[in-house]
């Protein structure tokens, strides 16, 4: 255990001080883990969910897609054209809840591969920083609380707490009201436009 505690403070360290990227550092960790014995190839590669990095292959190509076609242009004026009038904090607000909504129905990462490039060009057509409104897509997507397919530990609870489909979207809906409520004066506080 000391082992793996070592290795794993060193890839913290490494990364922390920018002495490596957060991947490298971390894949570096991965592979000495491996190399010390504390575990098996065999483990990390059964640990590693597939079908996630499959739709993940799939969706980055049709990211780069939309965004060469001037798919991602068209989504972000409609998006603004729906919000016409409407202040930086709202349309901060509508991403976040967007986020949500999608992250309830699709797993959270292609939500975020997917909202990414629209919230940067909404942010670069409006002339404001980006950082507002790809925090508002990162909180939308960790918190997608309404189903139980929303995110894998959603899923883990659901049989064993006797849990239905429904007890999520009455449970949940406060949950991100509460999100909503709270994120968005954060998000224009510590990264104003």
């Amino acid at each position: 255990m000391l082992i793996s505690i070592s290795i794993f403070a060193i890839a913290i360290f490494l990364a922390a001080t920018g002495i490596l990227t957060v991947p490298i550092a971390f894949v570096s960790a991965v592979v000495a883990l491996i190399a010390s014995g504390s575990i098996k190839a065999r483990e990390v590669y059964t640990s590693i969910d597939w079908s996630i990095i499959i739709l993940l292959g799939a969706l980055i190509p049709l990211g780069d897609a939309r965004q060469t076609s001037g798919g991602t242009i068209l989504i972000a004026n409609t998006i603004l054209g729906i919000s016409n009038g409407l202040p930086i904090w709202a349309i901060v607000a509508c991403l976040l809840v967007g986020s949500m909504w999608l992250s309830d129905i699709i797993p959270n990462t292609p939500t975020a591969v997917l909202m990414a490039p629209i919230s940067a060009t909404i942010a670069s057509e409006l002339g404001v920083s980006a950082d507002p409104f790809l925090m508002a897509v990162a909180i939308g997507c960790a918190t997608p609380f309404l189903t139980p397919i929303g995110h894998q530990s959603n899923t883990i609870v659901m049989t064993p707490g006797g849990y239905r489909f429904t007890d999520y979207a009455r449970m949940g809906i406060g949950l991100e009201i509460i999100i909503v409520l709270t994120a968005v004066p954060m998000i224009m506080w510590i990264w104003p436009t």
